[in-house]
């Protein structure tokens, strides 16, 4: 009996790869449609996926877009509403301060003239408190008026208002001012 042939060995050719690639066995790619012709096998196979039903594609940008603006709409009302309440007490604060000052001028005349009580120079009110705002210093906010409220003022006791103009940071797009105002009453007490 005789041996089975060996098969003869691979011959060399001009390129070792050209027999042991596994890409020189795979077959040779579709033809792409007319329309994808220069695009990779992957982006043509995205795009046949898109177009069916991608509709929904780019959505969670435009939510991050929402949710980004309305954090800065809240935090601008946030920080404007801080400044409103803090206006307003230092509206308050130099009223207080101010009625104080205005309470002090008390009415010599009528202390001589056997008046009860500690009479207050009411014709001079307005005169004091606008003597006290006009040396009162503010940084951020200015003072745009201060005077007795004469329907409530009597011999004993002083009610100041306080008009307080400040500029707010973000709404500020809407309007160029906001005036907050203060109020308070001193009594003079004799004792």
């Amino acid at each position: 009996m005789t041996a089975p042939a060996r098969p003869a060995p691979p011959r060399a050719t001009a390129s070792p790869l050209a027999t042991t690639s596994p890409l020189a066995t795979a077959p040779a790619p579709a033809a792409a449609p007319a329309g994808d012709r220069g695009a990779s096998p992957g982006a043509r196979a995205r795009g046949r996926h898109d177009r069916g039903g991608g509709g929904d594609r780019g959505s969670a940008a435009i939510l991050v877009v929402v949710f980004a603006l309305t954090v800065i709409a809240l935090a601008a009302f946030v920080v404007d509403g801080g400044l409103a309440i803090s206006n307003r007490e230092r509206a308050a604060d130099i009223a207080e301060q101010a009625a104080r000052y205005a309470a002090q001028d008390l009415d010599e005349d009528a202390i001589r003239a056997g008046a009860g009580g500690a009479p207050i120079n009411t014709a001079n009110c307005d005169a004091r408190v606008r003597e006290f705002v006009r040396h009162y210093d503010l940084t951020s906010a200015e003072v745009s008026g201060a005077h007795c409220v004469r329907a409530r003022t009597s011999e004993t006791q002083v009610v100041v208002q306080v008009l307080v103009d400040y500029r707010p940071l973000f709404s500020s797009v809407f309007t160029s001012s906001v005036r907050v105002t203060g109020e308070a009453t001193a009594v003079a007490e004799a004792g």
